[in-house]
């Protein structure tokens, strides 16, 4: 049986334990054995993380020490998988480059807070998006900086109509992306602000698919 540590915290307005707790239940529909916690402490048991599949994390802002941030990312290149979405994982930690480094991406803005905007797939033949079409979706429009070297399943292009931000329009922005980080798999969406988004159809199945994947 494949093994999965769920990890939340930080800011509650993303309501990471309740989104973790449904990431927990799509990963048991799909036989894993799973573990959730709100410790950052866990990234130090190098033990019992050499022995995961994945790990899935939602934990906006906060701090993390060099100890956890070293740990965790040892696991990773070492094979373990990672998944995250949103600010959980795209906003988590900004004292450590290291992590947004192994992520492959950093919020930086989301003009006009919750707004609707399409999502838009551009690599249809990738088993994590295969038979998903374009959609919309209300949710906050990430404006990330991302890794060039990942590899971007979606987008959405900016409008430039909101907080006067006009210089973005036009932006193609990438909203889920999968990448390497030594021998680990990285999947990334930044869609998911609450716990309801994840009952969205197409997003629910995107995020099941890229945990799946990124799992070892």
């Amino acid at each position: 049986m494949k093994k999965a540590l769920l990890v939340w915290g930080g800011w509650d307005g993303h309501e990471p334990k309740e989104s973790i707790e449904a990431a927990a239940e799509m990963l048991k529909t799909e036989g894993f054995e799973t573990k959730i916690t709100d410790t950052l402490e866990s990234y130090l048991d190098s033990e019992n993380l050499n022995s995961l599949d994945l790990i899935v994390q939602s934990w906006t802002m906060g701090e993390i020490s060099d100890e956890q941030v070293g740990g965790l990312l040892a696991a990773i290149k070492n094979g373990v998988g990672f998944a995250g979405w949103h600010g959980g994982t795209g906003d988590s930690f900004r004292n450590s480059f290291e992590f947004q480094f192994m992520v492959g991406g950093q919020f930086v803005a989301h003009p006009g807070n919750m707004i609707d905007f399409d999502v838009n797939i551009t690599k249809p033949d990738d088993p994590i998006v295969a038979g998903i079409e374009d959609f919309k979706i209300n949710s906050e429009q990430y404006y990330m900086h991302v890794d060039p070297g990942n590899e971007v399943l979606a987008t959405t292009t900016f409008s430039g109509k909101h907080d006067s931000i006009d210089w973005i329009k036009g932006t193609a922005m990438p909203v889920i992306w999968k990448r390497n980080y030594g021998k680990g798999k990285v999947f990334y969406c930044s869609l998911g602000h609450v716990a309801k988004e994840l009952e969205i159809p197409q997003l629910r199945e995107i995020i099941k698919r890229g945990m799946l994947w990124a799992s070892k």
